[in-house]
């Protein structure tokens, strides 16, 4: 889907039947090469992976909002805000993750993102993933791969399924989003060609449910201070009403920033 011709309503219906949604042209083609330039600056510190999960010749930029300005922007997208809110209601960032697969790495195993909370399926929405591409995404690049109407089995399938022939990929340009439900079968795909293949997530969990990464450590707070309020929420000052995740009886961001 085109960005011009996307609703809020088209996403959150593609969502709900298929358990993602690809939307073309979220990033100009100079945002792009901006968004790009920035995060390799960033992987020129960063070593490879640590073991099958990550991927050994993959790249990983762990507490992004500490490390680029690249996505303060695209995080608040009004399409990203508002379908948001219709999938989580009050959420924030869990894992924002910069995601490079270098040449050779082998696909990724399949899992769900919300698999790491012990509630059972079927459960009302946990999690939202936006995949934001900075190279195109192929099928011989490692173009994340996905099972549409996963987030539906109310079990996952046992080992003699082969999941992997149930399987797509999510082949698109640069500039382009991939919305993705928690709940949805999904991996990074291998990368069989000689160049690396750089993604970002931006991955939101419901604010009742702690996050992946801890934000308010892994993003100091002489950088947090200075970014839009919205950000600052999302990082986890925020409070979920009634009162969870307040701070000595007050909203976090005024006990940090002295508001």
């Amino acid at each position: 889907m085109p960005r011009r011709a996307v609703e809020i309503d088209g996403v959150v219906a593609a969502l709900e039947d298929d358990g993602y949604a690809i939307v073309e042209g979220m990033l100009s083609p100079e945002e792009v090469a901006a968004a790009r330039a920035d995060l390799r600056r960033v992987l020129a510190e960063i070593p490879g992976g640590r073991n099958d999960f990550e991927g050994y010749k993959t790249q990983r930029v762990y507490a992004l909002f500490a490390k680029t300005r690249a996505f303060d922007k695209p995080a608040l997208d009004p399409l990203v805000t508002g379908v948001l809110e219709r999938i989580l209601g009050h959420s924030q960032f869990s894992a924002p993750t910069g995601i490079q697969i270098g040449p050779g790495e082998k696909a990724q195993v399949l899992h769900t993102d919300d698999g790491i909370y012990p509630i059972a399926r079927p459960h009302d929405h946990l999690v939202l993933n936006t995949m934001w591409a900075l190279d195109d995404f192929t099928e011989q690049n490692g173009a994340t791969r996905l099972i549409p109407g996963s987030h539906k089995w109310v079990e996952m399938p046992g080992a003699s399924t082969d999941l992997e022939a149930l399987t797509i990929q999510a082949v698109m340009p640069a500039g382009s989003v991939i919305f993705y439900l928690g709940s949805l079968v999904h991996g990074g795909g291998a990368n069989r060609t000689d160049r690396p293949r750089l993604g970002v997530i931006l991955e939101f969990v419901v604010s009742w449910l702690r996050a992946q990464e801890n934000h308010m450590v892994g993003v100091p707070k002489a950088i947090a201070r200075d970014l839009p309020e919205r950000l600052q929420e999302l990082l986890g000052y925020n409070v979920r009403p009634p009162f969870l995740g307040y701070a000595d009886g007050r909203h976090p961001r005024r006990v940090a920033f002295g508001d």
